[in-house]
C-alpha cells in the first residue's frame, strides 16, 4: 500500500512540472560545463596580463561549483543555476572577476541580460546563459590551481578567506555535505521535491518574508531521512509533518554527521526555530522568521500531520490546496515596486526583499499580525515594469494603520545603502473585496513565487513592448500567446495578429510624434492617441469587434 502511494506520489510530481526532462536536464548540463570552460580561459588570460612565469600560466585553473536546488538535484524545469566561481590567489574580485570575466562573459552570444551587483553581501554576477538564469558569487583560495575536485572541507583552503569568501563557499560546503550524510539520496530528493511544492503552495517558503528557506527545507528533509533510512516516500512525507509538528521548538535540528557534538549555545534561544548547518564551524542557518511567521509555519505542520498521520486515508492533492489568503484575510498591506526598464527592476526587488525583515516587525508591532504572502505579482494595468506584494492583515491591536508614517519609516531603511538609483516603492492598505476580481490570486503559487500572474482581467499575461525609438515609451504589451496588444485612447487594449504590426504602429507614431515638436506631455499624448487612432481604423488585421473598431474610427 505504502509503495503504491509512493508510485501516486512521483506521478504527482511529474504532473506539476517539478521533475525537467531529460533534455532540459542536458541543455543544465551543457551550460555549466561551456561555463566551466570560459572561467578555465579566464584564469589563463589574468595569469598571463599578471605577468605570471610561463609555467605558472599553464598550471593554474579555476572552476565552478553549483549549489542550490540544482546541486541537491531538485531543481525543476525553469529554476535557475546557482554557482560559484573559485579562482587562485592572484585573480581578484573587484578587476579580473567584475572587469575580466565580465567583460567575457558579455561577449559571448548564449549570455544576455549580464549585470554587477556588487553591493550585496554576497557580491555577484546576474545573467542568463542560453535562456537560463544564473548567480555567479566569486572568492578565490591561497592556491595556484584550483581544480574540479577542490576539497572546499580542507581547513587548509579555508584559512585567511574572508567573510565574503566564507559567505560564498557555505552554501557550496553545506548542500554537498546533506548530500553526503543522506541515507538514500533518490527518496531525499523526491521527498525535498514534495516539501518544497507543499511550503510555496502554503505560503510559508522565502526566507527574505520570514518563512523557511532551501537551505532549511534540505536539512528538516534530511533529519527525517537520517531518522527513518528504510521508510517509503509517502512515509517520509507523514514523517516530515508530524517531526516537525510536534517539534519543541527552539530545540536546534542537527543531523548526525558521526563527528561533532552539539552543545547548546546561549543565543539560539533568540531564535524561533534553529536549524544548525552540517559542516564545520557548524553555524546556524540564517533565519529571518518572526514571531507570526512561526506561528503560521507551525500552523501548516499541523495542518500537513492531521491529512497525513493516517497513510492509508492520505491525500496529498489537500495538503498541497494553495492558501486562500482572500478567505482568511479581509486587509492586505499592498508593496508596489517598479522602475523605468526591466533590467533595472530586479535589483531593486531584490533590495527592498532585503529589507522585508524590519517591515514585517512593524507591521506586528503596530497590527499584531501579519502574514507576509512571499507571492510576487505583476499589475498589468500599471505600463511601467513592476513587482507587487500583498501581505494579509488580522484585525489586531488597532483597524487603523497609519499608512503614510510606516511607508516613510520603511523607505528610510530601503535608502540607507543603496548604491543605485532609488526607484519607486509606495505601501498602500486594499480590501480583500478589491481582490476578489483576480481569479488567480489564491492559485497563484500553483507555479511558484516569482512574479509571473498579472493582476489585470485580461486572461494572459503580457509584457511591456518599449518603443524602438522613443526611450522608455511603453506602445503595448505582448501575451504569452505571441499576439501584441497596444493600448488604444481608452482604457481598453487593442490586439494585433503579428510582431509586425507592433513595429508598424512603432514606426509609425515615431515619425509623426517627431515632425510634430511636440514639446509638452499632454501634448505629445493627445498627439500619440491621434495617430493611434487613425493606424487601427485603416488596418484591417485587428482582432478587435466590428463595434470596437467603430468606436475608434469614430474617435
Amino acid at each position: 500500500m505504502e509503495d503504491e502511494r509512493s508510485r501516486s506520489i512521483l506521478q504527482l510530481m511529474v504532473k506539476e512540472g517539478l521533475v525537467p526532462s531529460p533534455e532540459e536536464e542536458e541543455k543544465r548540463k551543457n551550460v555549466v560545463e561551456q561555463l566551466k570552460k570560459i572561467v578555465m580561459a579566464w584564469v589563463k588570460r589574468v595569469a598571463w596580463q599578471r605577468l605570471l612565469p610561463r609555467q605558472d600560466i599553464a598550471a593554474t585553473s579555476a572552476t565552478v561549483l553549483t549549489y542550490g536546488s540544482y546541486a541537491l538535484g531538485v531543481h525543476g524545469p525553469e529554476s535557475d543555476i546557482d554557482a560559484l566561481c573559485i579562482g587562485p590567489y592572484f585573480a581578484t574580485m573587484a578587476e579580473d572577476f567584475f572587469v575580466v570575466l565580465y567583460s567575457m562573459l558579455k561577449s559571448r552570444p548564449e549570455v544576455s541580460e549580464i549585470h554587477c551587483v556588487q553591493d550585496a553581501k554576497v557580491p555577484l554576477m546576474r545573467f542568463k546563459f542560453d535562456g537560463i538564469s544564473m548567480d555567479l558569487p566569486y572568492t578565490r583560495l591561497k592556491v595556484l590551481a584550483v581544480t574540479e575536485n577542490v576539497d572546499i572541507f580542507n581547513p587548509f583552503f579555508l584559512s585567511d578567506i574572508g567573510e565574503t569568501g566564507w559567505k560564498s563557499l557555505s552554501g557550496v560546503r553545506a548542500n554537498k555535505r546533506i548530500c553526503q550524510l543522506v541515507p538514500n539520496l533518490e527518496k531525499f530528493q523526491s521527498m525535498l521535491r514534495c516539501v518544497k511544492l507543499w511550503a510555496k503552495r502554503r505560503g510559508v517558503y522565502g526566507n527574505l518574508n520570514g518563512f523557511l528557506g532551501g537551505v532549511h527545507l534540505a536539512i528538516l528533509a534530511a533529519f527525517v531521512c537520517q531518522c527513518d533510512p528504510n521508510a517509503s516516500l509517502s512515509a517520509l512525507i507523514s514523517n516530515f509533518f508530524k517531526t516537525f509538528a510536534l517539534w519543541p521548538w527552539p530545540t536546534p535540528v542537527v543531523l548526525r554527521d558521526g563527528m561533532s557534538q552539539h552543545t547548546i549555545n546561549p543565543t539560539e534561544t533568540q531564535l524561533f526555530m534553529p536549524i544548525r548547518l552540517p559542516c564545520n564551524p557548524y553555524e546556524y542557518c540564517r533565519c529571518n522568521i518572526t514571531k507570526n511567521t512561526f506561528y503560521k509555519i507551525r500552523a501548516e505542520l499541523l495542518r500537513g500531520h492531521n491529512l497525513t498521520k493516517d497513510l492509508l486515508k492520505s491525500d496529498f492533492d489537500n495538503i498541497l490546496e494553495p492558501f486562500p489568503y482572500t478567505q482568511t484575510y479581509t486587509r492586505f498591506v499592498k508593496i508596489f515596486v517598479s522602475a523605468s526598464k526591466q533590467d533595472e527592476l530586479g535589483d531593486w526587488v531584490g533590495w527592498i526583499k532585503s529589507r522585508f525583515r524590519c517591515l514585517i516587525l512593524k507591521l506586528e508591532e503596530v497590527q499584531g499580525l501579519c502574514d507576509p504572502n512571499p507571492a510576487e505579482y505583476i499589475d498589468l494595468d500599471v505600463a511601467e515594469p513592476n513587482v507587487v506584494f500583498y501581505w494579509g492583515l488580522q484585525p489586531g491591536k488597532t483597524n487603523v494603520i497609519d499608512i503614510e508614517s510606516l511607508r516613510e519609516d520603511f523607505w528610510r531603511n530601503i535608502s540607507n545603502g543603496y548604491q543605485g538609483l532609488l526607484r519607486r516603492m509606495e505601501l498602500s492598505i486594499v480590501q480583500a473585496s478589491q481582490l476578489a476580481k483576480y481569479a488567480q490570486f489564491d492559485t497563484l503559487s500553483r507555479k511558484g513565487t516569482k512574479a509571473s500572474w498579472k493582476m489585470s482581467d485580461c486572461n494572459q499575461q503580457r509584457i511591456p513592448i518599449y518603443s524602438q525609438h522613443l526611450p522608455h515609451y511603453v506602445v503595448g504589451y505582448l501575451s504569452t500567446n505571441g499576439d501584441s496588444e497596444y493600448r488604444s485612447a481608452g482604457d481598453a487594449p487593442l490586439k494585433f495578429k503579428t510582431q509586425s504590426m507592433a513595429a508598424a504602429l512603432d514606426n509609425e507614431l515615431t515619425q509623426q510624434t517627431y515632425n510634430a515638436r511636440c514639446h509638452k506631455r499632454k501634448i505629445m499624448d493627445n498627439f500619440i492617441t491621434s495617430i493611434k487612432c487613425k493606424f487601427l481604423a485603416s488596418n484591417p488585421l485587428l482582432l478587435i469587434s466590428e463595434t470596437e473598431a467603430a468606436g475608434v474610427a469614430k474617435k
